[in-house]
């Protein structure tokens, strides 16, 4: 009997949550998940932890598992997750995979890419950079030196920034040129389910979750990890921009708004990365989910 892994895929607040435990339920089965900001513990509000119901509703695995004083890489986590795949197969051939994280989900789909070691002075020197306020002076460096890379990874990110630049700066190469090279053989077949939505549509969603956020006590949540803000857990959107409020550069106003706009950037960048798949099955995200269930049950039995 084959092994499906199903992978839930779509932008950021689109409704892969929901989905993801329909379709656990449905094939009684659990759930793998690969956001990369929901692996650690000490961040619930900011990054969208499901809900105590929600994960009660379906075994959930790599959620808040992590502290943010881990190191804890994607390299690690394909490792992680391919362990726990081994463990969850025996007992049911089909796995639902969920997550934002487009990097963390091809690293268990198809492998995790191979980079040249580069002098560790670039990257020194780039941290200098981000801590004199030169993120933007970086960003429309990358998008000269790799235009793919600009257009693809979180550059609001600095650390995801500073790892495209040193490869491009310590190779002489674009930081996308080394990645998909080999396809390393799974034992699963890989089934993808993309949600979609108009993108105003997609943006007001992200706005009142934003606001939802906000009331449910992100700026408590945000000020009890201020102390730890150069930790790489915390490059994240949601808490940097509220880390400048309390440092006195902005009013918690344009802090929020700065939220909802670099959300909004990273759906958008979400949408860049899943258009160059062709292998994923588009759906509405207002699609009734038998209609989701009987496709995959089709493909399955075409396999």
């Amino acid at each position: 009997m084959n092994n499906y892994l199903i992978t839930v895929i779509g932008a950021t607040a689109i409704g892969k949550t929901a989905l993801s435990i329909q379709l656990a339920n449905h094939f009684n089965t659990e759930i793998i998940s690969c956001d990369s900001r929901q692996f650690f513990k000490e961040m619930t509000i900011g990054t969208a932890v499901p809900s105590s119901e929600e994960l009660a509703a379906a075994p959930h695995h790599f959620i808040q598992n992590k502290s943010i004083f881990d190191n804890y890489s994607v390299g690690q986590f394909e490792k992680d997750a391919h362990k726990k795949l081994a463990e969850l197969f025996p007992k049911n051939n089909i796995i639902i995979m969920v997550g934002g994280s487009g990097l963390y989900t091809n690293a268990v789909l198809e492998g995790f890419d191979d980079f040249p070691e580069v002098n560790s002075e670039i990257r020194k020197k780039l941290n200098k950079q981000i801590e004199n306020g030169e993120l933007e002076i970086l960003q429309n460096q990358l998008k000269e030196l790799d235009p793919e890379s600009y257009n693809t990874i979180e550059i609001e990110n600095p650390h995801r920034l500073i790892r495209a630049l040193e490869i491009c700066i310590g190779t002489g190469n674009p930081y996308s040129s080394f990645k998909n090279k080999d396809k390393i053989k799974r034992n699963f077949i890989s089934i993808k389910i993309g949600l979609t939505a108009d993108r105003e549509v997609m943006y007001a969603r992200i706005n009142k979750r934003v606001d939802l956020m906000l009331k449910e006590g992100l700026l408590a949540e945000a000020k009890k990890l201020y102390p730890h803000k150069q930790l790489n857990a915390l490059q994240t959107v949601g808490y940097r921009e509220l880390f400048e409020y309390f440092d006195g550069k902005c009013t918690l106003e344009f802090a929020v708004e700065e939220i909802k706009k670099n959300t909004r950037r990273f759906a958008k960048r979400q949408v860049t990365w899943n258009k160059k798949d062709a292998t994923i099955h588009w759906f509405d995200f207002e699609t009734n989910p038998l209609e989701i269930i009987n496709k995959i049950e089709t493909i399955i039995h075409l396999e």
